[in-house]
């Protein structure tokens, strides 16, 4: 495989870690906002709060209110499914 090809599969991977990151992040956001109380070790839970704040605080903001319930982590998943999908099919094949 040339260099190009090791390129295109590391941008591949990257993109598949760093949307399974912030899915799993998004994830323990909706977990620790159901049950308050819950305290993860070694800081796990502010960072998750710091790293998805900047994407659901804008979509929050932009949603209206609906009852009570917060729609915006699951429209962030979607954005981040949809984002990752368009950025894998925009690199070129490996040969």
């Amino acid at each position: 495989m040339n260099t190009v090809g090791l390129l295109v599969v590391f941008a591949e991977a990257f993109i598949n870690v760093l949307g399974g990151a912030l899915t799993l992040a998004i994830f323990l956001r909706v977990i620790q906002s159901w049950i308050p109380a819950m305290r993860l070790p070694w800081g796990i839970g502010e960072f998750a709060w710091s790293v998805t704040e900047p994407i659901l605080g804008p979509i929050r903001r932009a949603l209206p209110s609906s009852a009570g319930f917060d729609f915006s982590p699951f429209i962030a998943l979607i954005v981040i499914q949809v984002t990752q999908s368009i950025l894998i099919r925009l690199l070129p094949q490996p040969v």
